[in-house]
């Protein structure tokens, strides 16, 4: 098990990796709407879900990844009423052969945020 951390990620709001590497798999950790200084993005879903994806693409870009490299994404939203504005951002992320996904309305994520993605990677 390798460990990954992103020097332009947000820093990791608890005692976790962004992600690790594990053979040819990278298990990356949920990302929220932090900025890179570790501020909520407090504006709207789909401003909050364009940082999230700008995280999760800077933790693919230091393990020499990007998003045609992901397998498996998982979404959790705490309104599934945001799903088509979530959906609409992070198809702008995902060309040609998609990934797996599960999407699912959760009560509450940390820092009271209104979406977190996590993604596995082939390498």
């Amino acid at each position: 098990m390798e460990p990954i951390n992103a020097k332009n990620a947000p820093a990791a709001v608890g005692p976790y990796s962004h992600a690790v590497k594990v053979n040819d798999l990278l298990y990356c950790s949920g990302q929220i709407p932090l900025t890179k200084d570790g501020e909520v993005v407090n504006g709207s879903v789909t401003e909050q879900a364009e940082q999230v994806m700008k995280n999760i693409g800077a933790v693919l870009e230091e393990a020499g990844l990007d998003y045609s490299n992901v397998i498996k994404t998982m979404i959790f939203i705490t309104d599934m009423n945001d799903f088509q504005d979530v959906n609409e951002v992070y198809g702008q992320y995902f060309k040609g052969k998609l990934p797996a996904r599960s999407c699912v309305e959760v009560s509450r994520l940390p820092k009271d945020v209104n979406v977190e993605i996590e993604v596995i990677a082939a390498f």
